[in-house]
């Protein structure tokens, strides 16, 4: 078939199985990183771990990769099933040259992809574009690598047994969503002295009972149900691959990733006085100006798992996240997006302070704001209509205060709008907030004025 070259993306490679890439492409994949692991280490013989999430795809794609990794040269430790943020955590707990984890993460049940780490960081911009090149060129290394299965469950149980002993126990309700995170939750969260009601535990790449993506209200609502019926303190969701987290408070509210991040970075400046905080341009106004009150340093960065991972080692920041529900830990934890640990670290805080969420919010201005809106539209309408927000209101206006490090964050007297291009799929990402309601009805109006004719 003929490869859609959308599928090499910002941060990682990702498509619609069967249609932008198939089990070719896969082989071709990994043929491709052991030459790239030889142009940047130079040293063989190389050691890879590959993990797979839940999706129907995942087997026979898993079986292509690995054997163009061999073909290459490479042995390759196979976790099995597992979320991303494990695979991750291979990188830290075996002697490996790299990971790659094949999962189409919150995409609907027709998308696949990887996530590909170089030692224990994981690759994007110019690095996910040299794999093409190299795989454009079709020069590949030879050799004859092995296959050894490894279960990373012990270690990474033991780990965060050892990290967060026994908590005193509260009711609350987690949604696995039939995604990668049933694999291992109900253990881990038992080992630390939490018994939760469990939704969709089991893995099933279909999603049978709702899209898993926890950050959208309307994947969220049998989590609500339960979390009120059960007069649970709160409610977490968990992604198809687990390193994004969706959260209801106990009236089963719904809270937004940045308001999440408010919880944790005010935690974390208690113990670390001065950090800087990583957030991302959807963030909220209120969440750096929170940080900014409470003597830390806030820094807006890009959008992108990878992104704000690298600019947390760059910044040497204990903390960061994205309005999506990524969110990284670095000051106990090793600065990778796993929502899993997320959720205890909640967990943790809400059983050492006997607070509700709202509680645990108390001081946050209030706002009025929207969620992520995702426009479905084409690769190329999604770059021109941001294009058009930049020529108007950055590039033919002085009046405006703009912010280009990821589409266009408007500033206006009273709120802020964002428009960019996903990433991850043909979609426009608008996010408007202000401090009424007539506010953003005015400012969300008023980019609809440009946005709308051009989809």
């Amino acid at each position: 078939m003929k490869l859609n070259p959308v599928v090499f993306r910002e941060y990682d490679i990702r498509g619609v199985f069967e249609q932008d890439f198939d089990v070719d492409f896969a082989y071709q994949l990994g043929r491709t990183y052991v030459q790239y692991l030889i142009e940047k280490y130079a040293q063989p013989p190389f050691k890879v771990s590959v993990g797979h999430d839940a999706r129907l795809s995942c087997p026979q794609i898993k079986k292509s990769l690995a054997q163009g990794l061999m073909d290459g040269g490479a042995d390759v430790i196979f976790l099995g099933l597992v979320t991303s943020p494990m695979t991750y955590y291979s990188t830290f707990d075996l002697d490996v040259s790299g990971a790659i984890m094949i999962t189409g993460s919150h995409n609907p049940p027709e998308f696949n992809g990887f996530k590909i780490c170089l030692g224990k960081q994981t690759i994007f911009g110019e690095e996910i574009q040299a794999l093409r090149k190299i795989m454009d060129r079709g020069v590949f290394a030879e050799g004859q690598g092995k296959e050894t299965f490894h279960s990373i469950f012990p270690s990474y149980l033991s780990r965060y047994k050892k990290e967060f002993g026994t908590l005193k126990s509260f009711p609350f309700v987690l949604d696995c969503g039939n995604g990668a995170a049933g694999c291992i939750v109900k253990e881990l969260f038992a080992q630390v002295g939490l018994n939760p009601e469990i939704l969709f535990l089991k893995p099933d790449g279909t999603f049978p009972n709702h899209h898993p993506d926890p950050t959208v209200e309307k994947n969220l609502v049998a989590l609500k149900e339960a979390v009120l019926k059960s007069k649970a303190v709160v409610g977490i969701g968990f992604d198809g691959d687990a390193d994004r987290i969706g959260v209801i408070d106990h009236t089963g509210e719904m809270i937004y990733g940045d308001e999440l991040m408010v919880i944790f970075s005010r935690a974390i400046l208690k113990t670390t006085p001065g950090a800087k905080i990583i957030g991302d341009v959807k963030c909220s106004d209120r969440l750096f100006q929170d940080i900014l009150e409470r003597g830390g340093q806030p820094i807006m960065w890009k959008t992108g798992h990878s992104l704000i991972k690298e600019k947390i080692k760059v910044e040497k920041a204990p903390f960061g996240g994205e309005m999506s529900g990524h969110i990284f830990f670095a000051d106990r934890n090793y600065g990778f997006d796993d929502a899993l640990y997320a959720a205890l670290r909640l967990c943790e805080i809400l059983s050492q302070t006997g607070k509700t969420i709202p509680e645990l919010l108390e001081g946050l201005p209030k706002s009025y704001n929207t969620p992520e809106i995702r426009i479905d539209t084409t690769e190329e309408k999604k770059q021109s209509i941001v294009d058009r927000l930049k020529q108007k209101y950055h590039l033919a206006s002085a009046s405006y205060k703009t912010n280009l490090i990821d589409g266009v964050r408007i500033s206006f007297k009273n709120g802020w709008a964002l428009a960019r291009a996903s990433n991850t799929q043909p979609v426009l990402v608008l996010r408007f907030e202000s401090d009424t309601q007539e506010g953003l009805n005015k400012i969300e109006s008023e980019i609809n004025e440009v946005v709308n004719p051009l989809l």
